[in-house]
């Protein structure tokens, strides 16, 4: 008896007289819309996800992109438009309902007790029960297994997640998601906090998810690691589905001028400095027991030096150092040739040193309060009225101009920052620092999670301000970032400097230093350039 051919559901190719089967769609959207007071976040988007595919969705800070995921895990209800998995409609607004339909998702910030232990919090609210009691021996295997899937010890099961890294509790985050057996997982910005070794393992862990029908919808502003692990993008602006394409048709360049409208412009240039320029920042052995030691240089005016490290290198905490929040232990610091004291961050503030801090959440922004606000709080002595009253007015007007000059995406000076997306929240931040121009700024990680237009318009903000003056010293493991902007760079490794580069290094030559090349072979070279090839694409 004779059987009938496979039928072709889609545009798939045909290939040696065989019709090929397009993977179902497992999740579908259409015409998503939402708006916020006075901001359109969505203008009725269309997406959708097939099974065992990777669809990355991708778009400057701002474009609408968290809004989108919040609606589809059930965590915002859209004004317009529907959302349907496998072929049912999800009503909105409720999380628990999108799981039980097969939706997990994976927050850049891992959303876990600290005060729990790994196994605690991947079976919290729902614990394996065997009668009335938890099962725990039935429990702790499949926490086992998660584990062994993600390349992690066992033994961390019974650790609790506060003395853990960061790093490591992203992943935890992922076991979590992986435990409801999702249909689908979104992963928002889930290598921003993870090692290389850690991004290999996540990487690993997806396209085994993929390999067994998983659709995966991947969020990253690390561009290059969409050739590597996605087979669809769809590039979001202002709210606005702009395009989508199967990642095989598209470049990284394209993708880029996609999300900003626009072709961005090249790397910036560099500074004419004066080579007898007296130090505005000279640090001699400087240490911090357990952090790092004996870390002497020098930052002239209008100069940008920047401190490059691998994760854990010891970069963020001689940054935080130098702005008082947790002090050296030894070694000297001197201002404008004047030796300083910088227990707290209030007498490096004193001493005219502002600090971009890394942690923009928990050290930078005032969330609940307006943008006005944020900027203007390290400044009051310049608006007070007869050395009173905040002049409100006047607090307005900087707000404003902040808001125009540094392209801030919002509907004025009043709007709350926790409205705001990640980029324009540092946005807020820099402007803070840019009110009164310091004599010394210290950037930690100032573009981590912030899109292509939003990292130039910083870029440029920086370099401008180093131009009117100001030395600045940037604190990044961005090794694109840190080449373009800085006159020099200086490498740590294991807390301390182990190399510095002037304008022009080769980037394998920076990278290898800080992995730990001293012998300069050949062969370790190769691979570092390996490790950058795909961010060279971008450029």
């Amino acid at each position: 008896m004779a059987t009938s051919p496979p039928v072709a559901t889609g545009s798939g190719n045909a290939q040696g007289g065989e019709a090929v089967t397009e993977p179902e769609t497992l999740l579908r959207l259409t015409g998503i819309r939402k708006r916020y007071g006075g901001v359109q976040a969505l203008r009725g988007v269309d997406f959708d996800v097939r099974s065992g595919e990777v669809h990355a969705l991708v778009g400057e800070n701002g474009a609408g992109k968290s809004t989108l995921i919040k609606i589809i895990s059930g965590a915002e209800t859209a004004d317009q438009g529907t959302v349907e998995m496998d072929g049912q409609r999800l009503g909105g607004g409720n999380t628990s309902a999108a799981l039980d339909a097969g939706i997990a998702t994976v927050y850049q910030e891992p959303q876990l007790f600290g005060e729990l232990s790994v196994a605690e919090n991947i079976f919290i609210g729902r614990e394996l029960t065997k009668g009335v009691l938890v099962d725990r021996a039935t429990q702790r295997a499949k926490v086992d297994e998660l584990l062994d899937r993600l390349g992690l010890d066992r033994t961390l099961a019974d650790v609790r997640v506060a003395d853990i890294p960061v790093g490591e509790q992203q992943l935890v985050s992922i076991a979590k998601a992986f435990s409801h057996d999702p249909k689908i997982l979104i992963l928002d910005e889930p290598s921003a906090i993870l090692t290389d070794r850690e991004i290999d393992t996540l990487f690993e862990v997806v396209k085994g998810l993929r390999e067994h029908g998983v659709g995966i919808i991947y969020i990253s502003h690390r561009l290059d690691e969409l050739s590597v692990i996605a087979d669809r993008v769809t590039v979001l602006r202002d709210g606005e589905k702009v395009a989508a394409h199967p990642m095989r048709e598209v470049t990284i360049r394209k993708i880029v001028e996609l999300m900003v409208g626009h072709v961005p412009g090249g790397p910036p240039a560099g500074h004419t400095l004066a080579a007898d320029a007296e130090p505005a920042l000279e640090v001699s052995g400087l240490g911090r027991r357990g952090r790092f030691q004996d870390v002497s240089f020098a930052v002239r005016p209008s100069e940008v030096v920047a401190v490059y490290g691998l994760i854990g290198s010891g970069t963020g905490p001689l940054a935080r150092a130098l702005y008082g929040i947790d002090p050296a232990d030894t070694g000297t610091i001197k201002l404008n040739g004047e030796p300083v004291s910088l227990p707290t961050p209030q007498a490096a503030a004193r001493t005219g040193i502002a600090l971009l801090p890394g942690n923009r959440k928990a050290q930078g922004v005032f969330a609940i309060k307006s943008i006005a606000f944020n900027i203007s709080v390290a400044h009051l002595h310049l608006l007070r009225k007869l050395r009173i009253w905040v002049d409100r007015r006047r607090e307005q007007e900087v707000a404003t101009d902040f808001i125009k000059r540094i392209a801030i995406k919002a509907p004025g000076p009043q709007t709350p920052v926790n409205a705001l997306s990640g980029g324009n929240q540092q946005k807020v931040v820099l402007a803070r620092q840019l009110v009164e121009r310091p004599g010394v700024l210290v950037l930690e990680e100032p573009t981590q999670g912030v899109d292509v237009g939003a990292k130039e318009e910083i870029h440029k903000q920086i370099l401008a301000l180093a131009d009117q003056g100001t030395a600045v010293l940037v604190v990044s493991s961005d090794l694109l970032e840190v080449l373009e902007l800085a006159d020099r760079v200086l490498v740590v490794r294991a807390g301390s400097i182990v190399a510095e580069f002037g304008r022009g290094a080769s980037q394998a030559d920076v990278l290898a230093a800080a992995a730990g090349d001293d012998s300069g072979e050949a062969h370790v070279l190769d691979a570092a350039r390996a490790a950058v090839a795909q961010e060279v694409e971008t450029r």
